[in-house]
């Protein structure tokens, strides 16, 4: 009995040992991560020191005078949303040539091939949950991809400076509608940046979208790619955009009780909702009310109160008109 009782004592007491190993080896992975991102934040300042403002100093080695030049506005980096980016921990080198850690740059450096989202992301399964193969081959059957080819890339919408994947969650759904059609009326509302793929005449984006009632809600509440990209429902964001002959313009595809609205910006709270505990639209879209796509929890339930008291009036009226005949 006493060796039974050791032997048990024995086992359990190994657990807290393995518990302050696994805690141990945790603190020193972390550890070794944030002396990691420390080191590549240090790195980058060097290149922030000219990159992330808008005007830079360097020594004329002919002369010996200090020069002052200002900084081009596309190659300016914005520190604080480089900080809060998904591509905050890399040093600036892993992306583009170590060659760039001497000043002046090597001017052939400029011609060099920008990396596309797959070069790294693609195959790794770290990143299998975001799909990237799909999204590329969906970018590939896209407007923008078949009218502009290889001068449309990743970055055309997706800055890699500043980018963040956190900004797509449930909680503030019209911070996801500002943060993505921010980046179509990048160009489609600047004529600079839109004439930088073709030379024709940047539309007017209210005027074309002139027959939207309720306009201005609109553009507030719902995303450009809910009308012109074709949905998704296995990745994050639809990326096949399609010519504007296609584009949706019918009421009922967002106002019913089929809305496309719950294949694309409120998809994720219904995969949520589906695993939980089944599918409500009231819960679904908590941020927002479209008519006659789902229903509002608070004017459902005064419907409710407002049949029963109803009901309620007359079951007490027909009582008291049946007790006087009888009196």
């Amino acid at each position: 009995m006493i060796s039974h009782f050791t032997q048990f004592t024995r086992k359990f007491s190994a657990f807290p040992v393995l518990a302050m190993v696994v805690v141990l080896f945790l603190s020193l992975q972390l550890n070794a991560q944030s002396k990691k991102a420390a080191e590549n934040a240090a790195f980058n300042e060097k290149c922030l020191k000219c990159h992330g403002q808008s005007k830079y100093k360097y020594t004329n080695p002919e002369s010996g005078t200090e020069v002052t030049k200002k900084m081009y506005m596309e190659t300016i980096i914005n520190r604080s949303q480089f900080a809060e980016s998904n591509h905050k921990n890399f040093k600036c080198t892993d992306c583009h040539s170590a060659d760039y850690d001497t000043f002046p740059h090597p001017g052939h450096l400029r011609m060099e091939a920008m990396y596309a989202c797959n070069d790294c992301h693609g195959g790794d399964e770290a990143y299998a949950k975001f799909k990237f193969e799909e999204i590329e081959s969906e970018f590939q059957a896209s407007v923008h991809a078949t009218k502009h080819s290889e001068d449309f890339n990743c970055w055309m919408c997706h800055n890699p400076h500043t980018y963040k994947i956190n900004v797509r969650s449930d909680e503030k759904i019209k911070d996801i509608v500002a943060y993505d059609n921010a980046i179509c009326l990048n160009c489609h509302a600047d004529i600079t940046e839109y004439q930088m793929l073709t030379d024709k005449v940047n539309p007017n984006i209210v005027q074309k979208h002139d027959w939207l009632p309720n306009q201005a809600l609109h553009f507030k509440n719902v995303r450009c790619i809910e009308c012109h990209a074709r949905t998704n429902d296995s990745i994050l964001v639809a990326h096949n955009v399609q010519p504007k002959a296609k584009a949706v313009r019918r009421c009922v595809e967002c106002h019913s009780t089929n809305s496309i609205l719950m294949a694309s910006l409120y998809k994720y709270k219904v995969q949520e909702v589906r695993s939980k505990a089944g599918f409500y639209n009231g819960v679904i879209m908590n941020e927002g009310y479209v008519i006659g796509a789902n229903r509002n929890y608070y004017l459902g339930l005064l419907s409710l109160i407002m049949f029963g008291c109803v009901a309620g009036g007359i079951l007490i009226h027909a009582s008291l008109r049946i007790l006087k005949r009888k009196k």
